[in-house]
This record gives structure tokens, C-alpha cells and sequence, in this order.
């Protein structure tokens, strides 16, 4: 089973409207509610990819409520532990250019961290673990690594995305897989990473420096980097207008969990992701398995030289 994990969930709320006039009164011309949170993303696009996985994480209030109503809907499980406060609500503006109103985080203590141990506790050699996501602010920037500890004797394969501190510390717990965007990757090493080469090396360099199974580099429309203990290889993707960046990497590291899964090889793995990803850039709302399908025909995949990887 696959288990995706969000410590920082919301409810997405996007309100459309002809034009935003700040101090004026609005009426919107559409609005749109929906279960947001890297983890929670990564669970609805592997539904519609056809693999089943239980949601984790830390919920609360009628908002929580919804949250996990939304999911059960999309015939998602849930296992999310029940905190004290409502879960926050990010507002969207849609009106010339965007805005957006991030709420703030409800406190998770002691006791609901402990709780959320005990549901990785349960975890087998036969489980994936996805952590994604930013760390509530009443969190310490060390739980992915912690979280890692507890399921690091049990064969469970951890696949990470998230930024910053909380990067940083959770690479010290060697993941199976991580996915840092190309200016992540830049700022981790204090670097500029501008081309798919740079990448290449300090991907590899990455992978190298914390003994990580696979590493992928998302780079917008320069499609993305993966990197393997043998193989350094780009996906490039058709030029294309993207009209949604919500979901896009999350999409991505559900292609890559579906195709590990799967058993396929490493660039038929590549190709699902970045497929995924794209899918999700191209369309309104998060990829469908049709259209990742389709995607895919059209996805090109080259082996980098390995001289441009090995230096750093």
C-alpha cells in the first residue's frame, strides 16, 4: 500500500472574478472548493492513475470534515489524525493576476504527533511512504527526518518532496526517492542551476552525497532530470501553454510512485511522471489516465553524458 502523508492539508478555496479591485466589493463570476496539501494531491492524482493509497496526516474542525468527506467521494482512503483546531483555508484570487491568502495552520501537539507514529508504526517492508509538503509552523523542522526514523528498520521506501529547512534536515535520513525543483536543488547547494546539465550534476552530486536511490529534478518546461546510481537521463516535453502549476510536481511524484509500482523500467518510470506532471500544467484541474496516456506518446527521453554528470 501506498500512504502519502500531509502535515500542512487546507481547504483551496478559488474565487474567479472579472476583475480584483482591492477595497471594493466583488461578486464573483465562479468559485471553486477542493481538498488541498502536497500529500493530499499526490493521493487524488494516484487515484486517477488507478493505484489505491491512504491519506495521513493531521485534520480538524468541519473543515477537517470536509477534507476527508472530499476524499472518501473520490473513493480515497483516509487515516488522518483529529487535531484540536480547524484546518486553515487558503483563499485564491483569480482576477487579472492572482492573489493569494494563505491561513494560518492549527497547532498540532505532542499527543497528535504520537498518534500519527503509531498508524508508521503498522507500516511493513511492503508499504511506501510519501512525506510532501511544507511543516506547520508549531512542528519542528526535523519530523520528516523523524518520521523517517520510525519506519527506518521496517524495508518501508520513503519518497520525499518538500523545501527548505525541513529539506535539508529530512535528506539526513536517506530517502528512496526525492524530488527537489531545479531552484531547490540551487538553493540546497548554494548554486545557480539554469540548464538541464546543471541539474545533471548537482542531481547527481545529491544523490551521491545522501546514498539516494533516485533523484528527479523537475524543470518546468524543460520537462526534468532523473538520476539513478547508473543512469542520468532528461524527459522533454512538447511545447505547450501550461494553464495550472497547482498539482503539477505532485502529479509527478505520483506518476513516478505508480510506475515504481508497476515495475517498470526507469524510463518508462520517467516518462510516467513527467507525463503526470505535464498532464496536470496542461489541463484545468489534476491529470486524468487518459491523458497521461496520451502524454506520454509524445514524451522524449535522452541518456545525459556521463562526463557532465560526474563533475561538480
Amino acid at each position: 500500500m501506498i500512504y502519502t502523508v500531509t502535515l500542512n492539508p487546507a481547504i483551496d478555496y478559488v474565487v474567479e472574478l472579472e476583475e480584483f479591485i482591492p477595497g471594493s466589493i466583488h461578486r464573483s463570476k465562479n468559485d471553486l472548493k477542493y481538498p488541498g496539501g502536497k500529500g493530499i494531491n499526490v493521493s487524488r492524482v494516484l487515484q486517477r492513475l488507478g493505484q489505491q493509497s491512504t491519506a495521513f496526516g493531521f485534520v480538524g474542525g468541519f473543515t477537517g470534515r470536509y477534507i476527508e468527506e472530499s476524499l472518501e467521494k473520490e473513493k480515497i482512503q483516509t487515516d488522518f489524525v483529529q487535531v484540536a483546531e480547524d484546518t486553515r483555508i487558503n483563499v485564491k484570487i483569480r482576477g487579472g493576476q492572482e492573489s493569494e491568502i494563505n491561513g494560518a495552520s492549527p497547532g498540532v501537539s505532542r499527543e497528535d504527533v504520537e498518534a500519527l507514529y503509531q498508524k508508521l508504526d503498522a507500516l511493513t517492508e511492503e508499504d511506501e511512504l510519501i512525506l510532501a509538503g511544507s511543516v506547520p509552523s508549531s512542528l519542528p523542522h526535523t519530523i520528516y527526518l523523524d518520521m523517517m526514523e520510525r519506519v527506518k528498520n521496517k524495508g518501508v521506501r520513503v519518497y520525499l518532496d518538500t523545501s527548505g529547512e525541513a529539506l535539508g534536515e529530512a535528506l539526513k535520513g536517506r530517502p528512496y526517492f526525492v524530488k527537489p525543483n531545479h531552484l531547490e536543488l540551487a538553493e540546497l547547494y548554494e548554486v545557480e542551476v539554469s540548464s538541464v546539465e546543471d541539474a545533471a550534476v548537482y542531481g547527481r552530486k545529491l544523490l551521491e552525497d545522501f546514498d539516494i536511490e533516485h533523484v528527479v529534478i523537475s524543470m518546468a518546461g524543460e520537462g526534468a532530470v532523473y538520476i539513478n546510481k547508473s543512469q542520468t537521463l532528461h524527459a522533454s516535453v512538447p511545447k505547450q501553454k501550461a494553464v495550472n502549476s497547482v498539482g503539477a510536481g505532485d502529479s509527478l511524484v505520483a506518476g513516478f510512485a505508480a510506475g515504481i509500482t508497476e515495475r517498470l523500467t526507469p524510463d518508462q518510470v520517467l516518462n510516467k511522471a513527467v507525463a503526470a506532471g505535464s498532464a496536470t500544467a496542461f489541463s484545468e484541474t489534476f491529470c486524468t489516465k487518459e491523458e497521461v496516456k496520451a502524454l506520454s506518446q509524445k514524451i522524449t527521453i535522452r541518456s545525459l553524458e556521463s562526463e557532465e554528470t560526474n563533475q561538480a
